[in-house]
């Protein structure tokens, strides 16, 4: 497997995906000016990508457009279909994608309904049917995860080791419940957490921590304080698109 999540020197810095922002002419106009180390597209639905009709699939893959220049480049996909998660992944194998991110932990509603997004906090099982499909379908890929602490309360000391029974190459924790939304401050504390039940459960997965960091500086203590080999950051970039000029 190529697995470039390890050649990447720590901490980590990347671009978080983000629907209706993080477009292929997003992507691109940051990686001439600051980019991350990381980018990943916005998150495309792995059941339409399946199911849909022609006209829809069509409009679905503009979402996995990118240009040489944003590699690495992940492919964000949301489902609760194992089989169209290996769909999925044999796609952005076939793209030349360099690495499949599973979102679960998107709180938006219409995707909990199709049991995705954060909805998998409750269905471990599920989750982990859905790593296992997406490893089959792109087996040279590495496989990371986007998640949160819990869904109405924290509970990363069940979650996260189920998630990590699944050898992820990467694990990016929202330091927020599903209940939370982004009403309240990301509580790092959580981060730090996971990457002691990292070590405990002796995985290789990196954590990656995400929420309210706003410039590098920040990334870099948040780090430091946490030990996660990496930080996620979001919404600052649309304040200072230089955000990642180092």
């Amino acid at each position: 497997m190529n697995n470039f999540w390890q050649k990447l020197a720590r901490p980590i810095f990347a671009l978080a995906p983000m629907a209706d922002v993080t477009d292929a002419a997003f992507r691109r106009a940051i990686a001439k000016r600051g980019k991350p180390d990381v980018m990943f597209t916005e998150f495309v639905s792995a059941d339409g990508l399946a199911l849909a009709p022609e006209a829809g699939r069509k409009k679905l893959l503009l979402g996995l457009i990118y240009s040489e220049a944003e590699r690495p480049i992940v492919a964000q996909f949301f489902t609760s279909s194992p089989e169209n998660m290996k769909k999925a992944a044999e796609l952005a194998a076939k793209l030349k994608f360099d690495g499949i991110d599973i979102n679960m932990g998107c709180p938006d509603k219409s995707v909990e309904k199709q049991g995705a997004g954060a909805a998998l906090i409750k269905h471990p099982e599920r989750a982990r049917a859905l790593i296992r499909a997406a490893k089959e379908g792109a087996p040279n890929l590495p496989i990371s995860i986007k998640t949160r602490i819990g869904f109405n309360k924290p509970e990363l000391e069940t979650w996260l080791p189920e998630i990590l029974k699944e050898k992820p190459a990467a694990v990016t924790i929202h330091a927020r419940t599903r209940k939370e939304m982004s009403k309240v401050p990301a509580q790092w504390e959580f981060v730090k957490r996971a990457v002691e039940i990292r070590n405990e459960n002796q995985s290789s997965a990196l954590i990656l921590g995400n929420g309210d960091v706003k410039n590098l500086d920040e990334a870099k203590r948040k780090a430091e304080e946490t030990g996660c080999d990496g930080i996620m950051i979001g919404r600052a970039i649309l304040k200072n698109p230089l955000l990642f000029l180092k």
